[in-house]
């Protein structure tokens, strides 16, 4: 039976690592990784829940609605059904042009555009994708909390938010749940987001806890450099010299330290991240079956404290090199 945890001040038990449909929005839109199959997204989705992952993190603007659409499908006859949590406030045009917007009367259509794409009448988490723009950000937050009084949405969290805009959505509604970048290689979350989150007691559900793949061990040189010209870590400076060599360097560690434990390098990346006690989730993005099986150990696996440290060192000592350039 896999552990699971309390989300902030909400009432699911999510497991440490939930299934994330980022890249299985599919080409063709701003922030794609790229073609995708569909069968395999959704053979990748089922592989997470066989192995007991009980909840799936999407947004609207994957794929522009495609990304939802491929969770529902994969969805169709599945008993118990997982927690499906979804983000709002990005928005397109019919040129798939993206656009902010947090007014009310956007995010209401949102709201039943998810709804019928993930074939639901209430989402389980709905969060705000990023805080733009700023001044539309109270309007945004009274809506989702308007939202969850009419039994749309059961819960309400945000996305990208710093500790000053949790503070001012907090005045009109309590957070549910936080959704940071948090990974060995962009750490800033635990200097002030985390501690807020824990004193607030909100819920954490990190993403990208292996850079968007840079982590997982697969990711070489060559693959690096075999990347479709539309996949937006082309543009990621994590992927590029000189931040590169030092993230391959990294991968060897987390190879070693996982080969002791018949780990993957990714395993030993999304334990680095639930290591800390604020953290409730891992967002861990699968594009197959087979990506499922090479993360699924992250249910149950945790670093020692030495094994941490040895990962910390190497950190911080590239930290210092990228300063010193």
């Amino acid at each position: 039976m896999v552990q699971t945890r309390r989300l902030g001040n909400s009432d699911l038990e999510i497991t440490p690592i939930g299934i994330g449909a980022w890249a299985m929005g599919g080409p063709g839109w701003a922030f794609s990784w790229g073609p995708q199959d569909d069968q395999d997204s959704i053979a990748a989705i089922r592989r997470g829940l066989e192995h007991g992952i009980n909840w799936i993190d999407t947004a609207a603007v994957y794929g522009l609605g495609h990304s939802e659409e491929v969770v529902a499908r994969a969805l169709e006859g599945i008993r118990p059904r997982p927690y499906v949590f979804t983000k709002c406030g990005r928005v397109w045009n019919e040129k798939g042009e993206i656009g902010k917007r947090l007014k009310a009367w956007s995010i209401r259509q949102e709201c039943e555009a998810s709804l019928r794409r993930l074939k639901t009448d209430c989402i389980d988490l709905y969060q705000i994708h990023w805080p733009e723009p700023d001044e539309e950000l109270e309007e945004g937050w009274a809506t989702l909390a308007a939202l969850q009084k009419e039994g749309k949405v059961r819960w309400i969290g945000v996305s990208n938010f710093n500790v000053a805009q949790m503070r001012r959505a907090a005045v009109i509604a309590p957070i549910t749940s936080l959704q940071p970048p948090y990974s060995i290689v962009s750490p800033e979350a635990q200097e002030e987001i985390l501690p807020y989150a824990a004193e607030h007691q909100i819920g954490v559900i990190v993403y990208s806890p292996m850079k968007a793949g840079l982590l997982s061990g697969a990711m070489t040189r060559e693959r690096i450099a075999s990347l479709p010209a539309e996949d937006w870590r082309r543009r990621n400076p994590a992927f590029q010299e000189p931040n590169l060599s030092r993230n391959l360097a990294l991968v060897e560690t987390l190879r070693s330290i996982g080969k002791a434990h018949g780990r993957t390098p990714g395993e030993v990346a999304i334990a680095w991240c639930l290591r800390r006690p604020e953290v409730t989730g891992a967002i861990v993005g699968v594009r197959s079956a087979a990506q499922v099986d090479g993360v699924i150990g992250a249910l149950d696996f945790r670093l020692s404290l030495e094994e941490v440290d040895r990962i910390d060192q190497l950190r911080l000592s590239n930290q210092q090199n990228k300063q010193n350039l």
